[in-house]
């Protein structure tokens, strides 16, 4: 990374706030270990099938990381922070090792499987479970290790994408201000609250997006983070999600012609914050505002979280009501696009 900043007032910094599940909310249902809560990766089995409970609810683990991270069984690679909604503050967090499970629509979850005293075996998925799916177990990792959050950006538009205002300007998202009012899909003209920008190596997670001139009806180029969810309308999703209102994420629409990934250089992203989650219009495309919540933030890189948590301490958000798809609904990345709402 190599810069980072933000617009909008000041507030508190915390550690890490991650969403985990307790070991009993994400059970075997079937397979060797049938019945039993969230197994620990050395006696796990693939092949076993996952599901979380239909009451199952998240807690806020916030969480202080051993720099350079931890290795080896008996490693402490975090410790509960102050604040946290689990666990006993200054307690240590152990990385047991990785689980990798897979949907039946190839939608692919990578959970760390973490142990503290008081707390218990937890799971950290570092992408959401989704509930009333079953998970196939396809890959164990029991190798005790560091506590490896994910490094991407979500919900984020590179420098020079235009954003429709409520008075019909397209602006460029690098000259957008807290204060200013731009139009939102669902709730008409709101007031943008926070601006945050990273420059970043384009690579690997942090690689953009491009979508090309013309092929989601966008007249320039729409480049954005590989995570970042575009607002899609498919009537044929409905069996599929149970909505044919859909947020897709960008990498999930990469087909190597019309939308590609933009390797190599640097990049610098832009966030932008509503009081609600919000889906704005990029280009003419509609795609979603930065959603504040820990499974978010944490994705994000170090110093821009922070940069949020300082402008908005205590908001937290719900996700905009349309469904999220985090894998392509048909073989094909990039069809989608051809049912995408314009906005028009």
């Amino acid at each position: 990374m190599d810069q980072a900043g933000s617009r909008g007032a000041p507030g508190a910094v915390g550690g890490h706030a991650v969403s985990v599940y307790t070991a009993d909310m994400l059970f075997v249902l079937s397979g060797a270990n049938a019945g039993d809560s969230l197994p620990s990766p050395g006696t796990s089995v693939t092949g076993d099938d996952y599901r979380l409970r239909d009451d199952a609810s998240p807690s806020t683990l916030i969480l202080q990381l051993e720099p350079g991270g931890a290795a080896g069984a008996a490693a402490v690679a975090g410790r509960i922070a102050g604040g946290s909604g689990i666990g006993r503050p200054g307690a240590a967090v152990h990385c047991l090792g990785m689980l990798r499970l897979m949907a039946p629509d190839s939608d692919m979850v990578e959970v760390l499987v973490l142990d503290s005293p008081g707390a218990g075996r937890m799971a950290l998925p570092l992408s959401p479970l989704r509930a009333r799916v079953v998970y196939s177990l396809i890959a164990i990792d029991d190798r005790p290790g560091p506590i490896r959050l994910a490094a991407t950006v979500t919900g984020a538009f590179a420098r020079g994408t235009r954003i429709a205002m409520q008075d019909g300007r397209q602006v460029p998202v690098e000259g957008l201000e807290p204060g200013m009012t731009v139009i939102t899909r669902d709730h008409g003209p709101q007031t943008l609250r926070w601006v945050g920008s990273v420059r970043l190596r384009a690579v690997g997670g942090f690689a953009p997006v491009t979508i090309k001139a013309g092929v989601m009806g966008n007249p320039m180029p729409l480049t954005i983070s590989p995570h970042h969810r575009m607002f899609l309308y498919r009537r044929d999703a409905r069996p599929v999600a149970g909505a044919a209102e859909l947020l897709v994420q960008a990498r999930h629409l990469v087909n190597g012609q019309g939308i590609v990934r933009q390797e190599g250089g640097f990049v610098e992203y832009f966030s932008l914050v509503f009081d609600s989650h919000e889906v704005i219009y990029a280009e003419g495309v509609p795609c979603e505002s930065l959603l504040v919540c820990p499974d978010t933030l944490m994705r994000l890189p170090a110093s821009l979280a922070e940069a949020v948590r300082q402008a908005l301490p205590g908001l937290e958000q719900r996700l905009h009501t349309g469904a999220v798809l985090a894998s392509p609904l048909v073989p094909g990345a990039g069809r989608a696009r051809h049912a995408a709402d314009t906005g028009g």
